[in-house]
């Protein structure tokens, strides 16, 4: 099977309009998103644009706050302070990575932890690690979503996850051993690569290489989650699985196409929940 994240993603987006519905006809209040974008790199900028008319799309609002040319580590974090302290601001956004010289560990903790949409706060981190409520980062719930849609048997499987980031492995990690799963986290340091994919009925990779896993590293009939984008010299798109090889052999979500509309999905659905739980907590 080729895992499309596109059908999972409109699913998730149409639950998420719905929602939205919901909530104003009831409340009277739509979900606000600010989203905060600091420099000028052009994937950060592309990704920020898709994500600002996906809020259109599904009715949230969308407040946006971009610096392409640059802003001091106190002005950003006086800024989310602010974005934090704003009642009408639902969900906080801030698009990694920020450009050198300022501080991402100490932006994150400027998020105020019940509008940290992106999940990535040491408070959602721990919660999830303690299997609270809270919450999860976008890319590893879209993971999730795309195994549950294609029927993939979490419960007792061998899954190993190849990268460590807070943005995606060590959460991604976290979901899997939630749902079950035996979880065997892989690394740069890892001696024998191969031996360690080669018996995953789950392999996600966020390696960060190009074409890094082949179809003699995959057990056939595995799921496999590419969680990588890489732009080769010839300009086209590559995951970190060599999709060519793979999935003659196992189920492989495709680069683009795959994880990708699940982030933004997720991210969607977070920004819903946390003006949900913001609402009623009022």
């Amino acid at each position: 099977m080729i895992l499309d994240g596109r059908p999972v993603a409109q699913k998730t987006l149409d639950g998420v309009r719905a929602g939205v519905t919901r909530l104003r006809e009831a409340t009277g209040v739509q979900p606000k998103l600010a989203v905060v974008l600091v420099g000028d790199f052009a994937p950060s900028k592309i990704y920020v644009a898709s994500k600002i008319r996906t809020t259109e799309s599904v009715g949230i609002a969308s407040e946006d706050h971009l610096f392409p040319g640059g802003l001091t580590q106190d002005a950003l974090i006086k800024l989310l302070h602010s974005l934090s302290d704003d009642a009408s601001v639902h969900g906080i956004l801030l698009q990694l990575p920020l450009p050198t010289g300022l501080d991402e560990s100490a932006a994150i903790d400027a998020i105020a932890p019940n509008k940290d949409v992106d999940g990535l706060h040491p408070v959602n981190m721990g919660r999830l690690l303690a299997g609270a409520t809270g919450m999860v980062p976008c890319t590893p719930a879209g993971c999730l979503e795309i195994l549950d849609h294609y029927g993939a048997a979490l419960r007792g499987a061998e899954a190993v996850v190849i990268g460590r980031s807070r943005l995606v492995g060590k959460p991604l990690a976290q979901l899997l051993l939630a749902r079950h799963a035996t979880v065997t986290t892989c690394h740069t340091r890892t001696r024998d690569l191969g031996a360690h994919t080669r018996r995953a009925d789950v392999l996600c990779v966020a390696a960060g290489r190009a074409r890094v896993i082949t179809g003699d590293m995959v057990k056939a009939g595995a799921f496999v989650i590419d969680v990588g984008i890489n732009r080769l010299e010839t300009g086209k798109l590559a995951g970190d699985v060599d999709f060519e090889s793979v999935s003659a052999k196992a189920n492989v979500t495709p680069v683009p196409g795959g994880v990708g509309p699940m982030t933004i999905a997720m991210l969607m659905r977070n920004t819903l929940l946390t003006a949900e739980r913001q609402i009623a907590r009022s």
